[in-house]
């Protein structure tokens, strides 16, 4: 059973400042090899191709074989038939006769057409509708203060959230439904409200909400799992006390199934609540011109890393890496340590965009830094993996 006590003191550690973090490293240039085909007269120097890809067909030919070694034509894939025996005969033959001519140029080489091929499955591989065209673009810079830094990217963690149309559709949705249709708090007999709270009136910080979820958690850890959600359900109810924490908890209640039936997509609807609430004050706490953000800073923190959660496994919406790994990444900026893993294994194993082990070995740092390591990575620890 989850503790709910561990997200509740997550969600206050969020709001305190954070210890300054290393600008990314760059990455060193790749080390140059050299193939060398040879036998006791001869060598020959090969030329791999440029950009291998997997998804094309093996060369068959020996006219194709010699193609590909060719720089002005460069081929996706080396044929295994590189060192058959007409590869071989040419190469002895060589010993006696001159040298053959290169092989004509092509007009459109293999090598451009890979490499838009590279391009467009990279863009598209990086791209997502559900991150907004507008985002900004963090620059590491250890000239900026720390607290100029982190306002940044909350910034940018309310952009993410207010320019993403999924969500948008979906907040609407729910706040036009009231607790008697069974949207709501299990459909308990809330009295719904003429109209939604707006973003000034919702109940971040509120004591009797914090008692009531603290309630909410004391029953949750006593197993009474029914009451629990029924409680977080009726703070989560925008049409009520609308609390962004409570939404968090909620959605997690009806993605896991506790004390009500599983409902993931319902799941989503809370936490994309929960996050365009908490974006909508920590904005006009940003623009009022505080640096450290509003009080919604942790609820925004904790909400996005759970749509990371469902981005990335498809709980309640479809897949989207991309989507999966920005979400996570602004998180783990804004201080959250189980964010910072996830960001660490999408740079690691290339999900949702390329591969970079310099940013991977960054965050998995900044996790164990802040007490949350992971088994088996000692080797983010080597010396180049360190910041320039």
């Amino acid at each position: 059973m989850p503790s709910l006590r561990n997200i509740l003191h997550k969600r206050d550690e969020l709001s305190t400042p954070q210890t300054a973090q290393n600008a990314p490293p760059t990455t060193p240039p790749p080390p140059e090899f050299k193939l060398i085909r040879s036998d006791t007269h001869t060598q020959e120097i090969i030329t791999p191709p440029s950009f291998p890809d997997d998804t094309k067909p093996y060369l068959s030919s020996p006219q194709q074989d010699e193609t590909s070694l060719s720089p002005q034509s460069q081929s996706p894939r080396r044929s295994f038939q590189l060192f058959n025996r007409s590869s071989r005969a040419n190469s002895t033959s060589s010993r006696s006769s001159p040298p053959l001519p290169p092989p004509p140029r092509r007009e459109r080489r293999l090598s451009n057409l890979l490499h838009l091929d590279h391009r467009s499955r990279s863009n598209s591989r990086d791209s997502s509708a559900n991150i907004p065209a507008d985002l900004p673009q963090i620059n590491d810079d250890q000239a900026a203060s720390q607290q100029e830094r982190e306002a940044e990217w909350e910034k940018r963690a309310t952009v993410l959230v207010q320019g993403n149309p999924q969500f948008a559709m979906s907040g609407s949705s729910l706040s036009g439904q009231s607790a008697e249709g069974g949207s709501v708090g299990l459909g308990l007999g809330l009295e719904p409200q003429t109209k939604s709270r707006s973003p000034s009136l919702l109940s971040v910080g509120d004591p009797n909400a914090d008692i009531n979820i603290q309630e909410a958690i004391r029953l949750h850890e006593a197993g009474d799992l029914e009451r629990s959600t029924h409680m977080f359900g009726q703070l989560a109810d925008p049409n009520g006390a609308n609390n962004p924490l409570s939404q968090v908890l909620y959605g997690l209640a009806l993605r896991h199934g506790w004390g009500c039936p599983p409902d993931l997509e319902r799941a989503v609807t809370y936490l994309s609540a929960a996050a365009s609430n908490s974006a909508a004050v920590e904005a006009e706490a940003l623009r009022a011109g505080m640096k450290k953000g509003g009080s919604a800073k942790g609820e925004l923190v904790l909400a996005m890393y759970e749509l990371g959660n469902c981005f990335r496994n498809g709980w309640g919406l479809k897949k989207d890496p991309a989507a999966a790994r920005q979400y996570y990444e602004t998180a783990a900026n804004l201080g959250d340590t189980d964010a910072m893993n996830e960001v660490g294994w999408c740079y690691l194993e290339g999900f949702g965009g390329k591969k970079d082990k310099f940013k991977a070995a960054k965050y998995y740092r900044l996790a164990e830094e802040n007490g949350c390591p992971t088994l088996g990575n000692s080797w983010i620890w080597k010396d180049k993996y360190n910041p320039k």
